[in-house]
């Protein structure tokens, strides 16, 4: 029999999950069916594959460790529905996959150093996808779940909630892993909206205000939103800009964004990008 073991590497922030239990846990956690599209980021070693394709849904996989890539073939290389691509998610066009009928499903235990980068570019494609399951630093799945007035409500908990419903699952302490990582993870589940709670005129504008609202969180909105908007602007939003940031709901930040919106020309607009 082949010999499948492969050192993890730490450039790729390689841990792989063996735990059968969670593995298990995390596979009727996903619930994959047949006639369902599903996308696997870093698949590693396999330890979620084989259910995946077991369910009998299309399984392309995205693997960046050309190391890693005969172990995948040889091992999963003749199922009918299994397909490898090469190369690295963050640069990934998930347009070119085909979504019809139900959406895209994607799922990954993703290295720490790219989680968040990897969301953001998911969000861009959030139309084609209909759910997605990761496993993640704790730490980051509590920011995705934050809600206002904590120290893990930010940047990445309001632009993930704009997009998308955010359920913490369930954690993972670092023994289910090999190496096992130095600190515990957490699945999460995240449910594109069909329409956003509280859609923004331009979410670009969202994007712009919550980036400089936390550029520096313990001040006032006032003083971190001065290059966008001034006290009355705010104040026409319905904030109170003696507020600190993180005490703004998303509903709030919509109407700051809106504001901003509308003061803004379409076109050739100045910027205050820092």
């Amino acid at each position: 029999m082949t010999d499948y073991t492969h050192r993890a590497r730490k450039r790729f922030g390689q841990n792989f999950l063996h735990d059968a239990g969670v593995i298990h846990r995390i596979l009727r956690a996903i619930h994959a069916r047949d006639g369902e599209h599903l996308v696997e980021i870093g698949p590693g070693q396999g330890a979620l594959t084989e259910g995946l394709l077991d369910s009998g849904a299309w399984l392309d996989v995205i693997e960046l460790d050309l190391d890693l890539i005969p172990l995948l073939q040889q091992r999963f290389g003749q199922r009918p529905n299994f397909r490898l691509n090469q190369g690295d998610a963050l640069k990934f066009d998930f347009a070119r996959l085909d979504p019809a009928p139900h959406g895209l499903r994607v799922v990954g235990n993703l290295p720490y150093n790219i989680s968040t980068p990897l969301i953001f570019h998911l969000l861009e494609h959030a139309g084609q996808i209909r759910d997605m399951h990761f496993m993640l630093q704790k730490e980051v799945v509590e920011r995705l779940a934050a809600q206002p007035g904590g120290g893990d409500w930010g940047r990445l908990s309001i632009m993930v909630q704009y997009h998308c419903q955010v359920e913490h699952l369930f954690n993972v302490g670092p023994g289910a892993f090999n190496p096992a990582p130095k600190v515990d993870s957490a699945i999460v589940r995240l449910v594109p909206h069909a329409q956003p709670p509280h859609p923004a005129k331009d979410p670009r504008q969202l994007e712009r205000i919550v980036r400089d609202a936390f550029n520096q969180r313990r001040k006032t909105l006032r003083n971190t939103l001065k290059g966008l908007l001034d006290a009355e602007a705010i104040e026409a939003a319905g904030v109170d800009g003696g507020l600190r940031p993180e005490q703004l709901d998303l509903a709030a930040f919509v109407r700051l964004a809106d504001q901003l919106s509308a003061r803004q020309p379409r076109d050739g607009e100045q910027t205050s990008d820092r």
